[in-house]
């Protein structure tokens, strides 16, 4: 009978081994295979621990930290290798993220002037309006509780004796937004009270989410602009906001400007270039 070399295990052991080295890349490809941990590496890892423990790592600790960067530091590079981040809609909505942050790092990463802040504040002033404000009173009359809720709050509004049913909010509300009201009641009950002027007398009924409502409207604050000293600190985050957005977009165009994109022609007209 003849040897059968090739079914020798240490034969089949190297020639398995053999094709592994060649899909792994291990030749031609050292520079992957060269892991270079630095000191700055492993300070930033004890840092880490450190912000997260609150105390320092001990050596063992240490050492188990830099066994876990080298384990990830290999699979990337592995990953990356058989491609692995290739047609992956998270690593590419990642990558995007990650890009976009840098871009918006860089536009703010000088500090603005006080004067920048005000002008900001000036050529945007409607951002910064506050609403008119309405403080008012009210008596609550259920339409779950009565039949006739709505002739009762009528009568509401001249006889002060009726003095309505329990409600689960406030009876008094003070400084409140038309948006704010409408939170409460509903848009139609806000719009009406809107449209009321302040009055010692009661007046009504409007209708809300809840049923009938006669209201005293006591006063009513014009809307304004805030001045910028009273909101600096969120005229600045404004700030930082409009410049990281402009940066993106202006970033986005300028590498827009050296791609040449090919689009494939409309059905139709793909049809008609087709026929005969």
């Amino acid at each position: 009978m003849k040897n059968r070399w090739y079914k020798d295990p240490l034969v089949m052991f190297f020639a398995v081994g053999l094709v592994l080295f060649f899909i792994a890349g291990g030749i031609g490809d050292d520079e992957r295979l060269n892991i270079e941990v630095r000191s700055q590496d492993i300070d930033r890892l004890a840092q880490q621990w450190s912000l997260q423990m609150r105390r320092e790592p001990s050596t063992r600790e240490l050492d188990g930290l830099v066994d876990q960067y080298l384990k990830e530091e290999i699979y990337y590079r592995e990953a990356l290798h058989l491609g692995l981040d290739r047609d992956d809609t998270i690593v590419r909505r990642r990558m995007l993220q990650k890009l976009t942050f840098l871009t918006e790092d860089l536009a703010v990463s000088d500090a603005p002037t006080g004067d920048t802040l005000k002008q900001y504040h000036q050529a945007n002033s409607e951002q910064y309006k506050q609403p008119k404000r309405y403080s008012f009173q009210h008596r609550y009359f259920s339409t779950d509780r009565r039949d006739n809720a709505e002739q009762i709050a009528a009568q509401a509004v001249t006889e002060k004796g009726l003095l309505g049913d329990p409600f689960m909010l406030q009876r008094q509300y003070a400084q409140r937004s038309e948006r704010e009201i409408g939170d409460l009641f509903g848009r139609e009950f806000a719009t009406a009270l809107a449209a009321l002027k302040p009055d010692q007398q009661w007046q009504g009924p409007l209708r809300s989410a809840y049923g009938w409502h006669v209201i005293q409207l006591s006063d009513t604050t014009p809307s304004r602009v805030i001045q910028f000293d009273e909101i600096q600190e969120r005229v600045l985050a404004d700030w930082q906001q409009t410049q990281r957005q402009t940066a993106n977009e202006e970033y986005y165009r300028s590498l827009r400007e050296r791609y040449q994109v090919q689009m494939p022609e409309p059905a139709a007209t793909a049809t008609r270039a087709s026929a005969p």
